[in-house]
Order: C-alpha cells, then structure tokens, then sequence
C-alpha cells in the first residue's frame, strides 16, 4: 500500500512540473534536482547560455538637429532644424565667437521664437540655424559653448577681441575658399587666415553640412555695421542675392549693400557661399551688445515668406 502510495504521489509531482514547464510558470533555465527539488540557478555565474531579448532598441534619430562637427577644442557645432519642407534656409551665428556674441544670442532667439511659433514655418520651408560656428572663441569671452546672458560676457576687452579667433588664433571668417589668403585683414589689423584654405575643423563642419545639402538661401550674421550686404566672388552678386537683400533690408530697416567695402575682405563665408551659387546675404547688427531682436525677426519673416509656395 506504501508503494502504491508513493508511485502516485511521484506521479502526481512529475505532472505538476511539467504543467508547470509548459505554461512557463517557472523559467526556462530552472533546473530540477534528483530529489524533485526545484533550484533557481538565475543568478549562476557559470551558466554560459545566451539569452536573446525579446526586442532590440533601435537608436534614435533626432531630426531636430545634427551634430556637424567639433571645433578644435573638441565642442560641438549643432545646426538646429524647425519645419520640414524641401527649401532649407540655413541662419549662422557666431563667426566670430565672443567678439560678436550677441550674433549668437539672436540665433538662439530665432530658436526659441520658431519653436514656440511652428505655424509661421511654410509648410515647403526647413530653418536651419547653427547658433555658434565659433565656440571656442565663445567660450574665452562667456565661459560655455552653449546658452549664456548678458551677465556672463567678459568686460575685457583684449579677451573680447581674442574671442574673435578659434583656438588656433584663426579668423574662421578669413578662412573659406574665396579669395583666400594666409594673412588676412581686419579693420587695420592682419589676422590669421589659417595654414591652407578649410584649415580649420570649425571651417570643414560647415562646408562638410553646406555640400551635403541643398541650400535655398543662407544669412550670416556679424557686428557691427549696422547693415545688410550681398556676397559675391569675384563677380557682382546674383539675382536671387539681390532678391533676399532687399527683402530683408526692406523688411528690417537696415540699409542694403551690394558689397562691403570697408576694407578688402578674402576667405569670406559669405562670399564663399555666393561661389557656390547659394544666395546668401550679411547681417551687420549695429552694435556688439544688442540684438536688435524686432528688426532681425521682421526680417527674417519676410524672407520666409518670400520663399513660401
């Protein structure tokens, strides 16, 4: 009777297990001993099996903006992207890092505006707007590569004056491919064009960005001129150049030039762009302090409207 007893309760035992296996109430590498006593050996370091997930994360594209190279000291230069259409208009601020820093302020107040105003985007429009090309020359005048006020801008001005360059003591804005010259001129001064036309990582990121794409119209913006001038190489400037110039000087009140004539000017950014037929114009704000948000936001309004459908 004993016998017969434990044979059924052995069966009994063996059926809950496999009940149990097959309806995966006990995981699937549980072992069971000789005894019928069930161990978890989840946790054993010698288990060399391979447990594949039930799903891989695919990594995750941000559209709204692209990392399009770093500067010498290794920040990052970031386009940001708002909208979604074919046409893309590309804004640069800080060129000339510290020393036009407030270039970059009113880059990041184009951000802030086209993201809290979606619907003023035409729907065949992409804005592009690389805040800071210069962040090593931002970050000797403001202490960071990024978002800063008024408040954190150096007061000195040979520090000011040293933000204008990268960390290589180069005018980025002496170093693209027209024109070019080793020693370039500022104001009076000669400065650094670079080593070799493009000699500048800073200088490579936006070219490496400008060929990959197909631009509409670009605007660079400078201080301090107070005005609004067309690029060209070695020739006058295009129609649709002219187009954009004198939209946006219309629109903004500043007054519209066919060429910057202050002082000869090689490796110029702007003009570089006109080389490779992308209608591109300079916004000189006034001054090195101010914005002049309203003008500039007037300004910029009227060329997205002059290239809506």
């Amino acid at each position: 009777m004993k016998k017969t007893t434990l044979i059924i309760v052995a069966i009994v035992i063996v059926g809950v297990i496999i009940y149990a296996l097959s309806s995966g109430k006990l995981p699937s590498n549980t072992k069971v001993s000789d005894n019928n006593n069930v161990t978890d050996n989840t946790t054993d370091i010698n288990d060399n099996s391979t447990t594949t997930p039930n799903t891989i994360n695919s990594p995750t594209i941000d559209k709204t903006k692209t990392v399009i190279g770093s500067s010498v000291q290794k920040r990052n230069i970031t386009a940001y992207h708002f909208g979604s259409g074919a046409s893309e208009i590309l804004f640069i601020g800080g060129a000339h890092g510290g020393y036009s820093w407030n270039t970059t302020l009113l880059a990041y107040n184009i951000m802030d505006y086209l993201k809290a105003n979606p619907n003023d985007i035409p729907s065949n429009i992409k804005v592009t707007v690389i805040p800071v090309l210069n962040p090593d020359g931002l970050f000797k005048v403001v202490g960071t590569d990024g978002r800063f006020s008024n408040a954190d801008v150096s007061t000195s001005q040979s520090t000011l004056i040293s933000g204008r360059f990268n960390a290589n003591n180069v005018d980025l804005n002496r170093n693209f491919d027209c024109n070019w010259t080793t020693n370039g001129v500022w104001q009076k001064k000669e400065v650094s064009g670079g080593s070799k036309v493009f000699s500048e990582p800073e200088s490579i990121a936006l070219k490496n960005y400008v060929d990959s794409r197909t631009l509409s119209a670009t605007v660079v913006f400078y201080s301090a001129a107070g005005g609004v001038y067309a690029s060209s190489c070695n020739g006058a400037p295009s129609t649709k150049t002219m187009g954009i110039l004198n939209t946006y000087a219309k629109a903004s009140g500043y007054p519209a030039h066919d060429s910057y004539d202050f002082y000869e000017t090689t490796g110029d950014i702007a003009n570089w762009l006109a080389s490779k037929n992308i209608p591109t114009i300079s916004v000189l704000l006034t001054n090195h302090k101010n914005t002049e948000w309203q003008r500039n936001l007037d300004g910029i309004k009227s060329l997205l409207k002059y290239y809506a459908n």
